[in-house]
């Protein structure tokens, strides 16, 4: 959640953080702050709402010196989203900004509080700037103060920290929010919590690791280590190419994005899908070694790649699956044993609960796999082994080809370990492997699909809600159709497996109750009829998808024909999230940035 940038050098830095902030603005965008810093004097903005707010306050103000700066873009955790709770939060000499959630802030501030702190704000962030400062008055320096005061912290943070005496420095430090510290030849000095900000701006970044704390002053970089030692700087490269986070002429990012599924799926299968095999070089043979289980652990969206993945996985590579949510297994008192493979799926990296699960896995000895977008993410360097899904940049908040291309890869996975273990043919390897080429082209967008759903999401706007149901593999991706509508629509929608509808909730059907069906041909496809036409039966309103024309249905989506039930899959996917963003297009909702979402959840 949110979105931090910093910026040292002689150009305009009121420039690079908006210009970094509008890069992270799908973060969240309940409010947005920048603080500069000019030759000892500090100004100040904070707006309300989108960054443009932000952008328009600030309007007038030039910067014309050297000079340090701190932004911001904010998804309320501690307080409203008010101008008051936006980030720089500020001491008496003292400018901060800060991602995650501080769990000992009530302490700390009651202890504050007692020493006379007065506090403008809601947010755990303001304890922070009056620690430092309170610190400050019996350390021998600032960096002291600013070691001891990190060293007070409990939660998760990455923050940023200038103090008005010091107009060459940045203080910064990280612990499970991520920090990417950036520098370029000219000398300049940049910060960002994800890497788009700085492409192009950047020859080399430091991904700062858990524990890590320092300061920035001129052209120097001072690390340290979480015990206090001097830390090893680790560079690495990043692209200078930003044009792939265009909206190339499409309305949205997540139209851009589901456009771009063909495209995405085909690189996450090259060099991974050869003739007769599948191949990972990124992981060892070895890795399903003494493996009895595999847990899949995940949140939101890949949470339904993780269910839908656990029926391939038990179908074709015989091996017992558990699916867990990041959220609730990290507090569980789960039976963890070695014989377990732990596979983390996150889109971000830097999903706090699930990389808090990754944690417990790691502790009590277990081999780990991350299936991940971002290279060098916080999940991806704590597994033991990743693969990396090569989804690219995906700017709209509701994901779409990052779970297409989790499910490609989690799909050739189980086909990897059922051939390792040979619990599938070369006969029927081959033909599993035909389909895994056939993928992208049933992700291909046609204008008269597109069109005809156009015209069809009229239909459903009103109503008291939506059933999205299926059976099998296409219940997960039930879930994860009502999840599409819900974030971007805001209409209420479930996913439930169509068997079990007479289990209670056909109770609620009716005419304004509108089910959307996935009816494959080739899984279960009489079972899943029955079940539409017992809610046909009780005059709920029926949109059936499926390559079988259904006489009873109200409206329905014919996808093509085809002999494998993972191609109807990946068509009704496209089909399910081109309906959800024309629905939430028509009620005139922003489909990118939906509202109280944000795209990296990385605080709980």
């Amino acid at each position: 959640m949110c979105g931090i940038v910093g910026y040292l050098g002689k150009n305009s830095s009121k420039k690079i953080l908006l210009n970094g902030l509008k890069e992270l603005e799908y973060r969240g965008y309940d409010s947005a702050g920048i603080t500069i810093l000019e030759q000892n004097n500090f100004t100040m903005f904070k707006s309300v709402g989108k960054l443009n707010n932000l952008i328009k306050k600030s309007v007038d103000f030039k910067v014309n010196n050297f000079s340090v700066g701190i932004g911001h873009t904010r998804w309320a955790t501690h307080g409203k989203p008010t101008e008051k709770n936006a980030h720089p939060h500020s001491g008496e000499f003292t400018h901060i900004v800060h991602n995650g959630i501080i769990e000992n802030y009530q302490e700390l501030k009651n202890s504050l509080v007692s020493k006379d702190y007065k506090f403008t704000s809601q947010t755990d962030t303001e304890v922070i700037v009056h620690l430092f400062e309170e610190n400050l008055k019996y350390a021998k320096n600032p960096f002291s103060a600013f070691n001891k005061t990190v060293f007070q912290l409990e939660g998760a943070y990455a923050l940023l920290l200038i103090k008005k005496d010091e107009p060459h420095r940045i203080y910064f430090a990280k612990e499970g929010s991520p920090l990417i510290l950036g520098t370029n030849s000219e000398g300049e000095q940049f910060f960002s919590s994800s890497d788009t900000p700085l492409i192009g701006s950047v020859d080399q970044v430091i991904y700062l690791q858990d524990g890590e704390f320092g300061y920035i002053e001129d052209e120097n970089i001072y690390l340290f280590a979480e015990n206090g030692e001097i830390a090893e700087k680790k560079y690495s490269t990043l692209p200078k190419n930003k044009e792939l986070a265009k909206k190339d002429g499409f309305r949205y990012f997540m139209e851009k994005e589901i456009y771009e599924q063909p495209q995405v799926v085909s690189d996450s299968l090259i060099g991974r899908v050869l003739d007769e095999k599948i191949y990972f070089d990124e992981i060892d043979k070895n890795i399903f070694d003494g493996i009895y289980e595999i847990k899949l652990c995940a949140c939101g969206t890949s949470y339904h790649t993780a269910l839908a993945s656990s029926y391939l996985f038990e179908r074709v590579a015989k091996v017992k699956v558990s699916v867990e949510f990041g959220s609730e297994f990290r507090y569980r008192e789960p039976l963890l044993t070695r014989d377990t493979l732990f596979i983390s799926i996150s889109q971000s990296g830097e999903t706090a609960d699930t990389l808090a699960s990754l944690k417990m896995a790691k502790k009590a000895g277990l081999k780990t796999l991350a299936i991940c977008n971002v290279d060098n993410s916080s999940i991806v360097r704590l597994s033991d082994w990743s693969i990396l899904t090569r989804a690219g940049i995906e700017k709209g908040v509701a994901s779409t080809k990052a779970f297409a291309t989790q499910m490609v890869v989690l799909n050739m996975l189980s086909l990897y370990l059922a051939q390792i273990r040979k619990n599938i043919s070369p006969e029927e390897l081959k033909k599993e492997i035909l389909v895994l080429r056939e993928i992208p082209n049933s992700l291909i967008v046609t204008s008269k699909l597109h069109e005809k759903i156009k015209r069809l999401s009229k239909r459903y706007l009103h109503g008291h809600g939506f059933f999205f149901i299926g059976r099998d593999i296409f219940y997960p991706l039930a879930l994860e159709g009502a999840l599409k509508l819900k974030e971007i629509s805001y209409l209420h929608s479930e996913g439930y497996p169509a068997g079990e509808m007479k289990h209670g909730p056909i109770a609620l059907a009716d005419p304004e109750l509108f089910t959307i069906a996935l009816l494959p041909k080739n899984k279960l496809y009489e079972k899943t009829k029955s079940n539409i036409e017992e809610l046909g039966a009780r005059d709920s309103t029926i949109c059936v998808i499926s390559p079988k024309p259904f006489e009873l249905a109200d409206d329905f989506i014919q996808i093509h024909s085809y002999d494998h039930y993972l191609l109807e899959f990946f068509e009704m996917m496209v089909v399910v999230q081109l309906l959800s963003m024309e629905v939430a297009i028509r009620l005139e909702n922003d489909v990118d940035m939906p509202r109280n979402l944000a795209k990296s959840v990385t605080v709980e």
